[in-house]
């Protein structure tokens, strides 16, 4: 397992919201720079567990939301990185979480933290959630 973590002052692969304590196990190999559209692609149509943020303000889970899209943006990609990607999630209509970092959990990718900010609601009742990777 590769274990990510931060820095004592928060700052660091997850940015500024997360605290010292946080840590990350992803499979062997995997790290949140070098995941790719790719490999979300592959488990578009499963779920995810939101737990905990640093917004004091909001709800803190847990939730469950479900991949639905990968967007892959090509024009942005420069030679040796990844081409930046998005994803899509739809989750319950309520509560709505902030946006926020959330540890997340999946059970092939482990569990990280991703920025996740809600971008509004489905004509079919969900709620939809935005991460992008640049």
């Amino acid at each position: 397992m590769t274990l990510i973590s931060l820095a004592a002052d928060g700052i660091g692969i997850l940015g500024r919201a997360a605290s010292a304590a946080s840590i990350y196990l992803m499979p062997d190999g995997q790290s949140l720079e070098t995941l790719t559209a790719a490999d979300f692609r592959a488990i578009t149509g499963t779920r995810f567990l939101l737990t905990g943020t640093s917004n004091t303000s909001g709800p803190s889970g847990p939730f469950e939301i479900e991949l639905v899209e990968v967007g892959e943006h090509a024009s942005g990609s420069r030679d040796g990185y990844r081409a930046p990607f998005s994803l899509l999630f739809h989750g319950p209509l309520t509560p709505v979480m902030p946006q926020a970092i959330y540890r997340v959990e999946h059970e092939r990718l482990g569990a990280f933290g991703l920025f996740v900010v809600p971008v509004g609601p489905t004509p079919g009742g969900a709620m939809r959630y935005e991460v992008v990777f640049g």
